[in-house]
């Protein structure tokens, strides 16, 4: 038992860069893509978040979108519905949350985080521009903890996450946007039990 219990408290000290602290709802997202599905948990102390995030996917918002941004050892964007076939009209910016929440907003390999506009002089995010797109982080970023809102976590799928993470794309700007040059299909997201 004890020799049980040492793993346990090694493997949480020294091993463990995916374990995060949030409080996780146990309403799991799946996301059926051209190359695998990915499942992920919500939060529950993210609720303007996760509550956007559940509402789009129930709307069929993200059904058919691509992932138009992917950078590799860092992380994989999509969300953006004028990528696929939704004519719901354009989706309402939300409040961030992170500023509440900075201790317990690191963005770590695994999580998913609101995505947003970002200045075009500075290039810096824009408070409170948050609406459907998201990214999964592939490694920790440090640099994004206090700018963008975690909200979940990759569950499983986190294989596929890292394929798509090493796709060929058009190049970083200014020569390109970090799109894959052939597409990867958010075909389907769903809440599941």
């Amino acid at each position: 038992m004890a020799v049980i219990a040492l793993a346990v408290v090694a493997y949480t000290m020294l091993g463990n860069d995916n374990e995060t602290t949030e409080e996780v709802s146990g309403d799991l997202v799946l996301l059926e893509t051209s190359m695998g599905n990915i499942t992920i948990e919500l939060r529950t102390d993210m609720p303007i978040t996760t509550g956007n995030f559940k509402n789009l996917v129930q709307q069929g918002v993200y059904d058919g979108t691509i992932f138009h941004r992917v950078i590799a050892d860092f992380m994989i964007q999509g969300g953006d519905p004028t990528t696929g076939s939704w004519s719901g009209g354009t989706v309402s910016n939300i409040q961030d949350e992170y500023s509440e929440n900075a201790d317990n907003n690191k963005h770590v390999r695994g999580t998913i985080a609101m995505a947003k506009t970002s200045n075009p002089t500075t290039g810096q995010p824009i408070e409170d521009s948050g609406s459907s797109q998201f990214f999964i982080n592939v490694k920790y970023s440090s640099h994004l903890d206090n700018s963008y809102t975690v909200f979940g976590e990759v569950v499983d799928g986190m294989d596929v996450v890292d394929r798509i993470s090493e796709v060929s794309t058009d190049g970083d700007p200014p020569t390109g946007a970090n799109k894959p040059l052939e597409d990867v299909t958010l075909i389907r997201a769903q809440l599941i039990d």
